[in-house]
């Protein structure tokens, strides 16, 4: 089983990367892979709503000027993955919302490719917008019907200068729990293959209300 673990922040080894990797020392301990990739130190292009990943349906998006492409081949064939992102005016990091816009709209129209993978989103925040972030996250992933591993509490950590968030003692906890429930989960959907029946994929109904 393998495990991407984005790092949204532009700071390659800040709070973030702490944040991830504490998550990641739990999956490794029950032996699944992890790879971490760094995202916000990437030039990331937004989305322009050209709807040409709609049309291709070849699962990648006709901007090739950065490597999302590549990370939504990696992201299919990953049993699940972590989005991590540090906390921006109570938001999450510009580059990582514009890859996760990308990524999540060309799994979508190319079948769902993120359904039933495993995922947990992971918010390292100075003071404040640490909830609304975290809700942000989980919002890709919920919309995609990925199955979300959780902790204790959510999944916010505390702290300012890089390193700092080990002050943070429950903050620490939370990433050690949410690491260990999701490597929990992981396993029962590894060992629920072809075990278990998955419910058949419900083609989306979409509704508006102009009249």
């Amino acid at each position: 089983m393998k495990i991407l673990a984005f790092n949204g922040s532009p700071r390659k080894a800040g709070n973030t990367y702490e944040a991830l990797k504490i998550v990641c020392e739990q999956l490794e301990a029950k032996g699944i892979e992890t790879e971490m990739i760094q995202v916000g130190i990437k030039n990331i292009r937004s989305c322009t709503a050209c709807g040409m990943c709609a049309k291709n349906k070849n699962e990648a998006c006709v901007a090739k000027t950065d490597p999302v492409n590549d990370w939504i081949q990696k992201m299919k064939q990953a049993d699940g993955f972590i989005l991590g992102s540090p906390v921006h005016y109570a938001s999450l990091a510009g580059n990582m919302k514009s890859f996760l816009d990308r990524a999540f709209y060309v799994s979508g129209v190319n079948g769902n490719m993120f359904r039933h993978k495993v995922g947990a989103s992971v918010v390292a925040v100075r003071r404040s917008g640490g909830l609304p972030t975290f809700n942000e996250l989980n919002n890709y992933m919920n919309y995609s019907e990925m199955m979300l591993a959780s902790s204790n509490y959510w999944n916010v950590i505390h702290g300012t200068m890089p390193g700092e968030v080990h002050q943070d003692e429950e903050g620490i906890q939370i990433m050690r729990v949410l690491g260990k429930n999701m490597a929990y989960l992981l396993e029962l959907r590894e060992h629920g293959k072809g075990k278990v029946e998955a419910p058949e994929q419900e083609k989306k109904i979409y509704t508006h209300f102009v009249r």
